[in-house]
């Protein structure tokens, strides 16, 4: 199987890499993607959309044959829905990473803090405590310096999705490492905008992965299996 992994915010191809390996180890084709924009610190982020980083995932997938499976991490799981949203034809699963589907007209998180047109990776108390659980020191400075700062409109441009029902009939597994199944039923339920995209889904399963919020970091082995068991599921 083809299987087109898509980092979150402020992580590239590199990110992915112990997945790859495994998944390359279980039979899978593995393609770890760099979205427009990640590729260094450098890099001229000027102009970069939610759009843009959609349609690098739709090429993707157009340059394989066959089915395609997509793993979004954060941010690219909102990404990965998008783009099946486009190619639901072509698109046999989503799985996504301690994420979910994004509705059309929500923004992935406007609320990251902004610098000169870029969202770099924010101090640690930024975040919630269940989200680094699981990171070391070492982890942690891993991340910051490979880190690179996110177009800032990817994270603020809202969702855009087209009327074609066939999205919601793509198999989906959610790998949930903050939140336990029960509670993303309970937020779903009570109609919580983030995860109301979640009651259209109609083949979805629920995997708990407690950790934090990086499990490909904190847990890689278990991710990776866990992957592993999704697609074959």
């Amino acid at each position: 199987m083809n299987v087109l992994l898509v980092p979150g915010f402020w992580l590239g191809a590199w990110s992915w890499s112990p997945i790859a390996a495994i998944l390359a180890d279980a039979g899978h084709t593995a393609h770890s993607l760099t979205l427009p924009g990640l590729e260094s610190v450098s890099t001229d982020r000027a102009g970069i959309r939610l759009a843009d980083h959609v349609a690098a995932v739709v090429a993707a997938i157009d340059e394989m044959e066959g089915d395609v499976a997509l793993v979004g991490h954060s941010g690219g799981g909102p990404i990965s829905y998008a783009a099946s949203d486009q190619r639901p034809d072509r698109v046999s699963r989503i799985i996504y990473v301690d994420s979910g589907p994004l509705g059309d007209g929500l923004a992935i998180n406007p609320n990251i803090p902004e610098l000169e047109g870029d969202l770099p990776l924010p101090a640690w108390d930024f975040f919630e405590p269940d989200e680094l659980v699981g990171l070391t020191p070492e982890l942690l400075d891993d991340f910051r310096a490979n880190a690179i700062p996110e177009p800032s409109a990817v994270a603020s441009d809202v969702q855009t999705l087209s009327e074609d029902p066939r999205r919601f009939d793509i198999a989906s597994t959610i790998i949930s490492s903050t939140l336990t199944p029960e509670q993303l039923q309970n937020y779903a339920d009570a109609g919580v905008p983030f995860l109301a995209e979640l009651q259209r889904l109609t083949d979805l399963n629920v995997v708990w992965l407690p950790t934090g919020h990086w499990p490909q970091f904190s847990r890689p082995e278990d991710l990776a299996e866990a992957i592993v068991a999704a697609l074959a599921h």
